[in-house]
């Protein structure tokens, strides 16, 4: 299964992004909680430079708790203020202007020793598809989207959304890398959904699918197909025929690969994470 994608449109994304950079006082990294790394934009440090980043693990609920916590702390470590949210549940949206005032706390104070009258912070969403970055901004602005004007220095006809008093976001689109370099990235990633079913073999995907439950979560599988223990240990290519024959498709490989997927996605097989912390030196290697 080899994967590339890169509509026009997301050329377009990536240089408006460079282009807007210089208008905000921080970007908002929206990343998939079940993929931390793989979800990551490599071009991310060159396209946001030296400005403060909050990086925000969208899609909590749905990976691994334990996962999360070691994610968290890896990025923190880093040297990013990082939080774990679910925009779609409003889960931790809250924290969001705390934690970007702790970020831009030098900054911050600066100003207010200067004298400069205080204003809403003024962010950029950035985040590659499907990743939840339409439904965050809804949440923080609300179901009244509302153009707050053009700011002194900034092009004509760019949009701000506001966010109550103390946030102010720039309307930008979501962008993507131009290539997958690791097919295992782009994997990950439609698994997950952030990629086009139709640019897939269903069937590799189901399969690949379940040699990561059969890998890291096996008693899912065994609860959720009725499978035993050993079923589990099946080559995934026979393990989805297997499956297949148990829920009645009989020889429809592709339906019951649809199925199965669905069911990865639906969250049927359980919160998982596919980025693995324990795995981080070969993660590095594929980004």
């Amino acid at each position: 299964m080899t994967i590339q994608w890169f509509p026009g449109h997301m050329a377009k994304a990536r240089r408006e992004v460079s282009e807007k950079i210089k208008y905000v006082d921080i970007v908002f990294e929206l990343i998939d909680a079940r993929l931390p790394l793989s979800s990551r934009n490599p071009m991310m440090d060159q396209i946001v430079q030296q400005k403060p980043r909050l990086i925000l693990l969208n899609k909590g609920d749905l990976a691994d708790k334990e996962q999360n916590q070691k994610w968290q702390h890896y990025f923190q470590e880093k040297g990013y203020h990082t939080l774990i949210i679910n925009a779609q549940q409003n889960k931790g949206i809250n924290k969001i202007v705390p934690e970007a005032k702790k970020a831009l706390k030098e900054k911050l104070d600066r100003e207010r020793s200067k004298g400069v009258k205080p204003r809403a912070i003024r962010a950029m969403c950035i985040g590659i598809p499907n990743v939840g970055k339409s439904t965050l901004m809804n949440r923080l602005v609300g179901k009244k989207i509302a153009q707050t004007g053009n700011k002194p220095g900034v092009t004509k006809g760019q949009q701000w959304l506001r966010s109550g008093t103390d946030l102010e976001l720039l309307d930008t689109p979501g962008i993507l890398w131009p290539r997958f370099e690791d097919q295992e990235i782009g994997k990950k990633l439609a698994l997950t959904g952030a990629i086009k079913d139709q640019l897939l073999h269903l069937d590799d995907l189901a399969i690949y699918g379940l040699s990561f439950f059969s890998r890291f979560y096996p008693q899912r599988l065994v609860e959720r197909y009725n499978l035993t223990e050993a079923d589990t240990l099946l080559p995934a290519a026979e393990l989805l025929m297997l499956i297949s024959q148990k829920r009645g498709y009989r020889d429809d490989y592709d339906r019951a690969s649809e199925m199965i997927i669905q069911e990865i996605r639906s969250s049927k097989l359980g919160p998982y994470t596919l980025d693995r912390w324990e795995e981080l030196g070969a993660l590095k290697d594929e980004n």
